[in-house]
C-alpha cells in the first residue's frame, strides 16, 4: 500500500538493488543515476545524501542527491556528478496514490533534516523509457519553481535518409569543403588514443579558460572499466594527427549522446567540426538509435543562452528540447 512508504538514506548495502531498480524497474532511470556511475566521485567533495523511497523491501523511487552548504543554506541537490537525476520512479508506481505519498514524505524528510532548499534536475524526455510528465505536474502542485535548459537532438523517425539534406545550406557547403581535406573518422579504442583525445579536449577548453569536468584518469576508467558498454570515443585524423573527437554516452538503443565534442583550436578553419558532426549523425543512424543528442546550449541552469552554439546545432537539422530543474525554498516556520 502507498501509505506504507518510507524514506531511507542510501548506504552501500543498497548498491546492487539501487542499480537494478534504476536500470530494470524504473520509467526514467539511466546508467547516469546508477551508483556504478556515481561512485567514480567517491573520493571527491560531494557529500552524498541519496534517498530511497521503499515499500517494505521493494524500492518505489530513488533520488540520487547530495548536500550543498552555502550562505546559511542547506540544499538537497540532484547529484552534480550526473547530467540529470531527480526522482527516479518505479514503472508500476507512477500513479496518484504513490506520487502523493512520495512528495509528502520527501517534504517531511526535508523539514526533519533541516534542509532549507531542494533542487532536482529531472531526466530529459528523450532519455525516459516511459513518459513521466505526471512528475512535472506534481512539482507544480507542490509549489516548486523551475529553471529550463535548452538542448538539441535529432529524431531519426523524422530525419531524411540523405543525411546532408537535413543540414542548412551553409552547413552543407561547409561539409563539402571539409571533404577537400584528407580527414579520417574512426573509433578511438586504445589508451594512447584516449590520451590524445584528452589533449584535444583540454585544448578546446582553453578558449573558455577552463579545464574539462572529467580528468584523464576518469575517462580511462569510463572506457576500460566502469562504463565499458556505455561510453565510446571517436576521432578525426588529418595526416596522422588527431585533430577532433567526441566522447559519446550510449543509452541502450535509445539515445546516442555526445557528452564532449572538441576540436584543436588551430584547426577550426578547415571545417573539421562539420565533418565530425556528419559522421556521428550517420553512425548513430546506422546503429539503430532513435535519437542523437548534441547536448545543451545553456549555462547556469539555463540563464545563459549561447545562441551561436544553438544555431550551429540547429544547422544539422536538430530540434530543441527543454530540461527542467525544479527548486523550492522550504518554509521552516514552527
Amino acid at each position: 500500500m502507498a501509505k506504507n512508504l518510507e524514506i531511507v538514506l542510501y548506504d552501500e548495502a543498497y548498491e546492487e538493488k539501487w542499480d537494478d531498480f534504476v536500470i530494470n524497474k524504473s520509467i526514467n532511470g539511466t546508467f547516469l543515476q546508477t551508483k556504478r556511475f556515481l561512485n567514480y566521485h567517491k573520493d571527491n567533495y560531494f557529500q552524498d545524501n541519496s534517498l530511497l523511497i521503499i515499500n517494505g523491501t521493494n524500492i518505489v523511487a530513488v533520488i540520487p542527491a547530495h548536500i550543498i552548504y552555502s550562505s546559511q543554506k542547506k540544499t538537497l541537490c540532484s547529484h552534480l556528478g550526473s547530467t540529470f537525476g531527480g526522482i527516479v520512479l518505479d514503472k508500476h508506481c507512477c500513479k496518484i496514490s504513490y506520487i502523493d505519498v512520495i512528495f509528502s514524505k520527501l517534504h517531511q524528510y526535508l523539514i526533519d533534516e533541516n534542509f532549507t532548499d531542494i533542487l532536482l534536475k529531472q531526466t530529459g524526455r528523450i532519455y525516459q523509457k516511459v513518459d513521466s510528465e505526471i512528475l512535472d505536474y506534481y512539482f507544480f502542485l507542490n509549489d516548486y519553481s523551475h529553471f529550463q535548459e535548452v538542448g538539441y537532438y535529432i529524431d531519426y523517425d523524422s530525419y531524411n535518409n540523405d543525411i546532408i539534406s537535413n543540414f542548412s545550406a551553409s552547413t552543407r557547403r561547409d561539409y563539402r569543403y571539409s571533404l577537400k581535406n584528407k580527414f579520417i573518422f574512426k573509433e578511438l579504442s586504445t589508451l594512447d588514443e584516449i590520451e590524445k583525445f584528452y589533449k584535444v579536449l583540454c585544448d578546446n577548453y582553453r578558449k573558455f579558460a577552463k579545464t574539462p569536468i572529467h580528468s584523464l584518469k576518469e575517462l580511462i576508467d569510463f572506457k576500460f572499466n566502469r562504463l565499458n558498454n556505455e561510453v565510446k570515443f571517436f576521432g578525426v585524423y588529418c595526416e596522422n594527427e588527431l585533430i577532433a573527437g567526441s566522447m559519446v554516452f550510449l543509452f541502450e538503443k535509445q539515445v546516442f549522446h555526445t557528452q564532449y565534442i572538441a576540436v584543436l583550436q588551430n584547426k577550426t578553419n578547415i571545417f573539421v567540426n562539420e565533418f565530425l558532426y556528419k559522421n556521428l549523425i550517420e553512425l548513430a543512424k546506422k546503429n539503430g538509435y532513435r535519437y542523437l543528442s548534441f547536448g545543451t546550449a545553456t549555462l547556469n541552469n539555463g540563464k545563459i543562452f549561447n545562441r551561436q552554439l544553438a544555431q550551429f546545432k540547429e544547422s544539422f537539422g536538430t530540434y530543441g528540447y527543454v530540461n527542467k530543474i525544479y527548486y523550492k525554498s522550504l518554509n521552516q516556520e514552527v
